[in-house]
């Protein structure tokens, strides 16, 4: 009996804690509009085009006639781990690459010569991995998905020459999905159980900003994104496991248990500048912040009969983001851009998990804009999102056993295809 209140306590443990991890994954900047050729530069005060009602709602006011941008942007993320010698669980090393899909669409029309709205939809929010069934690591994760789509219809007004302010009301649609390998205990013929987890959500936060120009060409704009809250409350699936343990666990109202599982995505401030140098040339830049700190404490609550409650403090830290770019006219048609950016690591080394392998993230961008016509620009952009070499060393219990090893050349290569159609 010992022994099963072990085995109970340590599923209990290894399935509750990896989620509150991955849940931190990463606000993109990359959301299929031409700010992934500049890495993000001039987010806020760019305002050229429709995708300003996301990333900065004061900025629709520039916008003289209705437009409409779409872009498609394909991710592919380079996630490999290798396992060292300090390796207690047998397995093969990790390789969690694979494309992910994300892309965006966006609206701008004014109603006067003050007043715009817009709407806008993006997958601003995202984080998948799967290592597979076998791999070292399968105790922490075998695989997740965690995906957030914005909606958010937004309104702008001119003040004067000068300012401009709007706001976004922002929902999120969430889906969660998690599989993690349960280890049965040595000697048991039938490998692995499986707990499975899936739920979607809806959130809601808003974003306002404002945009200031003190003269033609040079812009300052700054917006602040509220926290989005997600309630995940998804119930626990388990399956494959050993006939003793499954027992324990039903006995206990857990086999069928609800978690709940809040989620916020943080608060964030963002600040850019846009100076138009002469006819041809323009520099930008940002300055930003999120509050991933305040995410990193969750409560974890299984809802059953026997109710456990604890809190797991992922030791997660504010991030910081500068970003520099440029826009060049080549040709009447042509605008080239490229940018560079840094964002610093929300989680420090040593607390690295499966689940999230993040660091600080060095972007490069490039990209470039094709007036088709009056009415149609094309965009086509890449960037290379670099966080390098990771180690990671965990070590949760027997059950689940120490992964250490080193993720190695950790990168997302972000592609975007994309058209801005004035009306």
């Amino acid at each position: 009996m010992k022994c099963l209140k072990t085995i109970l306590l340590a599923v209990l443990t290894l399935s509750l804690v990896p989620l509150s991890g991955h849940a931190g994954g990463l606000y993109l900047y990359e959301i299929g509009t031409p700010d992934v050729g500049l890495a993000a530069a001039g987010y806020a005060a760019r305002a050229q085009d429709a995708s300003t009602a996301f990333t900065n709602p004061a900025g629709m006011t520039r916008l003289k006639e209705t437009q409409v941008q779409f872009g498609i942007q394909p991710m592919y993320l380079h996630v490999k781990f290798d396992s060292s010698a300090e390796t207690t669980i047998s397995g093969k090393n990790g390789d969690a690459s694979g494309w992910i899909p994300s892309g965006g669409l966006f609206m701008v029309t004014p109603l006067t010569p003050d007043l715009s709205v817009g709407f806008s939809v993006a997958g601003n929010f995202g984080l998948g991995l799967d290592y597979g069934d076998d791999w070292v690591g399968r105790y922490y994760l075998k695989e997740v998905l965690l995906q957030g789509i914005t909606l958010a219809p937004a309104v702008a007004y001119r003040i004067n020459d000068q300012v401009s302010v709007g706001a976004s009301f922002n929902a999120m649609y969430g889906t969660l999905e998690e599989k993690i390998a349960v280890n049965n205990g040595a000697g048991y013929e039938g490998g692995d159980g499986e707990l499975k987890l899936e739920d979607n959500v809806w959130g809601f936060g808003g974003t306002v900003g404002v945009l200031v120009e003190p003269q033609p060409g040079t812009r300052f704009g700054a917006t602040y994104m509220t926290k989005n809250k997600l309630d995940f409350e998804p119930e626990t699936d388990f399956k494959g496991l050993r006939p003793l343990l499954a027992a324990a666990l039903d006995s206990r109202g857990l086999l069928d248990a609800k978690l709940e599982l809040p989620f916020e995505a943080p608060q964030a401030v963002m600040l850019s500048a846009f100076h138009q140098l002469n006819e041809r040339l323009a520099v930008m830049g940002n300055l930003g912040w999120q509050d991933w700190s305040q995410f990193g404490m969750l409560d974890v609550t299984v809802a059953a009969e026997d109710t456990t409650s604890l809190t797991v403090d992922r030791q997660y830290k504010d991030t910081w983001h500068v970003a520099l770019g440029a826009q060049y006219q080549w040709s009447d048609p042509l605008l080239l851009s490229a940018g560079i950016a840094y964002d610093s690591e929300m989680v420090d080394e040593k607390d690295l998990t499966p689940d999230l392998p993040s660091g600080a993230m060095w972007r490069f961008g490039a990209g470039g804009q094709y007036a088709w016509s009056e009415a149609l620009t094309l965009n086509c952009a890449y960037e290379l999102t670099w966080m390098g070499d990771l180690s990671m060393d965990v070590n949760r219990g027997p059950l689940a056993g120490r992964v250490a090893g080193e993720y190695e050349s950790l990168a997302i290569h972000n592609i975007v295809l994309g058209l801005n159609w004035v009306f």
